[in-house]
């Protein structure tokens, strides 16, 4: 069977890194967390004080940045920043509120977009972000857009939080994910879209099986296409 790559977008906290995960280890491809990547950008930048008002500051900084992903035990994907495991620290709330401002940042996607089609160059993968099906991957056979209702996703982010040992305030979640889709959808560097030939999956009223069946079924509709093409 011909293998192929599998985008998904959409919004914060719609189930897209989950599923994902999912349907890579159901089709034995390769798992790609984009988003992992911007936040590991933006530990370093946090870490190392870098301006993010100064080009050339930045560009040295990427120069330095080296993130790849590794199968943790228990069948996960780890993020690993020039050779450490930061998957903890990525996910905290400190870099939740700067991510999309990194991401906004033009050198910081050029580098990550080439990163990403580099990991993508053989195909057999699933990637979610905000940008795979319009800039990253503008030809994957199978692109999906994934929404969901505004207090759904702020519960599922709150409880993902929590269970990384992080109490935040519901209000506090929401208010950092609509600023995120504020940042998100309104940047000029490849701002978060529906690809026109995107599906979409909206997950407020489906349960996680469901919503990974319906993407594996569309995938393999697609892995018979394109064998037989």
């Amino acid at each position: 069977m011909r293998k192929i790559v599998i985008a998904i977008d959409g919004y914060s906290a719609c189930g897209k890194s989950s599923t994902a995960k999912e349907v890579a280890a159901i089709l034995g491809y390769r798992y790609i967390d984009s988003g992992a990547m911007y936040r590991a950008v933006t530990l370093y930048f946090l870490e190392h004080h870098i301006s993010l008002t100064n080009p050339k500051e930045i560009i040295k900084a990427l120069e330095q940045i080296h993130i790849t992903f590794k199968v943790n035990p228990k069948n996960g994907t780890d993020t690993f920043l020039n050779g450490l495991s930061v998957e903890k620290e990525i996910r905290k709330m400190r870099v939740s509120e700067m991510v999309s401002q990194v991401s906004t940042i033009k050198e910081v996607r050029v580098a990550m977009v080439e990163q990403q089609r580099r990991m993508g160059k053989e195909r057999g993968i699933v990637m979610d972000g905000r940008d795979i099906g319009t800039v990253v991957f503008p030809a994957a056979e199978l692109k999906l857009f994934m929404v969901a209702d505004m207090q759904v996703r702020a519960y599922r982010r709150q409880k993902e939080l929590l269970d990384r040992d992080q109490m935040v305030d519901l209000d506090d979640v929401i208010e950092n994910i609509r600023q995120r889709d504020q940042i998100d959808t309104t940047r000029a560097e490849s701002p978060l879209r529906q690809a026109e030939d995107a599906i979409v999956i909206d997950t407020t009223h489906i349960a996680f099986d469901e919503q990974v069946d319906e993407v594996v079924r569309l995938a393999l509709s697609k892995i018979v296409s394109a064998s037989r093409a």
